[in-house]
């Protein structure tokens, strides 16, 4: 369903060169920039798509961000995934509906509004941070994406392991300096074949942590992902000059042993 643009809400404007301003709409305020003014109540009300005109006759179109719009543009407290790297990380990860998720940590709150749609309502997320600052700046966040936190969506304050032992998720995903301390606690609480995911920037925290998971991680692996655009007008078809390049390492494996130890095949004898 398609609902007029309303008070508060964030909204997209492209210009005639495909230029994109993410702006919060308040009634009363006007937008500028070098091609003219758009009040905001010209937009407010009004269905998503529609044309305006500048105070100088220059055209624009107004949209609803999508969640990529949104992330490449909001106010960023801590460094945010990109959405070239959250794709990835859900799939890699296996997350779906229903499924509960503990993530960490928050930062600017962007993989938490992807894995909050990505476990729909019937799920859970349980996201936490460790700095009060960033999980302050991402309630903000998410709540001007979604209007509120999404219920399925849990922010706290503290650390992943009490977290990870609390809850017993499905599935672990970690934007953490430290990734290997959460590893024990994840190898206690993933029943088996559950998938831990980590992003991380540098090549020596992606071997530590590999370290520390090569004995009860079964088909782990590692990868980065690049994007590259193509230029596209009639017949002159080319790459971009530019790419996104590297970002970060994303670390995936599933957990091979059952939650707590091995239990003894049956009939077999056991030590008093």
């Amino acid at each position: 369903m398609n609902l007029p643009f309303a008070d508060g809400e964030s909204c997209l404007l492209i210009d005639a060169k495909g230029r994109h301003y993410l702006i919060e709409l308040r009634t009363g305020t006007t937008f500028q920039y070098h091609s003219g003014v758009v009040p905001h109540d010209a937009i407010i009300g009004r269905d998503e798509g529609v044309r305006l005109s500048t105070s100088t006759d220059a055209k624009i179109v107004a949209l609803r961000p999508r969640l990529a719009d949104y992330v490449l543009r909001m106010k960023r407290g801590a460094q945010v995934v990109y959405p070239k790297d959250v794709g990835p990380i859900i799939v890699w990860g296996d997350i779906g509906p229903g499924m509960t998720v503990v993530e960490a940590g928050t930062g600017s709150g962007a993989l938490s509004m992807a894995l909050a749609r990505a476990v729909g309502p019937e799920g859970r997320v349980v996201s936490v941070e460790r700095r009060p600052d960033h999980a302050a700046h991402a309630r903000k966040v998410i709540s001007r994406f979604f209007g509120d936190i999404p219920p399925q969506l849990e922010l706290r304050d503290g650390e992943v392991v009490d977290a990870i032992l609390d809850i017993e998720p499905d599935r672990i995903v970690l934007d953490i300096p430290a990734p290997w301390e959460a590893v024990t606690a994840a190898e206690k609480a993933l029943a088996a074949g559950g998938v831990l995911v980590s992003y991380l920037p540098t090549v020596p925290q992606v071997e530590r942590l590999r370290e520390v998971m090569r004995e009860r991680f079964l088909d782990t692996m590692t990868m980065e992902v690049m994007m590259r655009e193509w230029a596209i007008d009639g017949r002159s078809v080319r790459p971009e000059h530019r790419m996104v390049g590297h970002t970060g390492f994303i670390t995936a494996g599933r957990l091979v042993d059952p939650r707590n130890a091995k239990q003894p095949p049956e009939g077999a004898a056991t030590s008093e």
